[in-house]
This record gives structure tokens, sequence and C-alpha cells, in this order.
């Protein structure tokens, strides 16, 4: 890999921990299958949603969680999403580049928008995009 492509790769995955602030924040998630899978309300949060600064996507497809780059559409974070409620979402994932694992619980504003705090404390907003193709 070129160092071009290196600095580039290591910016995004800089910008992707800023947006969830992951920092030391490690957890340990509910075993596999515990609840997840299992976020089909209609299709509330169905689809694709970016931060706020444009440097990455998530999808949310049938409670499965993906991130990747824009530019290079590497993926940067995975994991599982399921319904608290109408309104509120809980996010448990793993960032790639750091091997840990976050928890975000998010609220849906509206259908464009969620507003997210990780177990740190550290708050996103995240803006609803293009359906998924």
């Amino acid at each position: 890999m070129n160092s071009r492509l290196l600095a580039k790769s290591t910016a995004l995955a800089g910008s992707l921990l800023a947006l969830a602030t992951l920092g030391g924040c490690v957890m340990d998630g509910p075993p596999p299958g515990y609840g997840y899978g299992q976020a089909t309300r209609g299709g509330g949060v169905e689809g694709n949603w970016s931060d706020t600064g444009g440097v990455a996507t998530s999808s949310f497809n049938s409670g499965v969680f993906v991130t990747v780059a824009n530019d290079t559409g590497n993926r940067l974070a995975e994991g599982s999403y399921r319904y608290i409620d109408d309104r509120n979402i809980e996010i448990i994932f793993t960032s790639l580049v750091r091997q840990q694992q976050v928890r975000a619980n998010c609220l849906v504003i509206n259908p464009g928008q969620m507003n997210c705090t990780n177990d740190a404390g550290s708050q996103f907003t995240l803006v609803r995009r293009g359906a998924i193709g």
C-alpha cells in the first residue's frame, strides 16, 4: 500500500473513530442472537445514513449494521442493531480499525435524522441517504 493511500485510510479511520468517539471504550456485547436481527419495525431506520461530516455511510439492514468509508468503500465498522421502542435504537458495533466494541443509543428525531450517544457519553448525528441498493 503506498504511503498516500495509507495516510488517507488512517485519516478515514480516525474520522470514524471521532464520529463515535471510541476512545478507550471497550464493552462486552450480548451473546450472538441475543435480541439482535429483529430490527424490522416498519423499516424505521432501514437504509443508509451518513455522518454529518460526510466521511462514512452506515447501513441498517434487517438488524445488521455496517459502516464504510465514502471515498474508498472500505469497511470501517460492523455489528448489529435493535429497536428499544419505536424511536430508540441500540447499536453494538466493532471498529475494524481498533478491534473495539462500542454500544450507542440513537433517538430517531425524524425520518431523516438520528441523534446518537455512545456509552462514553459522546454524541453524533446520522442523516438519511438514499435507499440500500
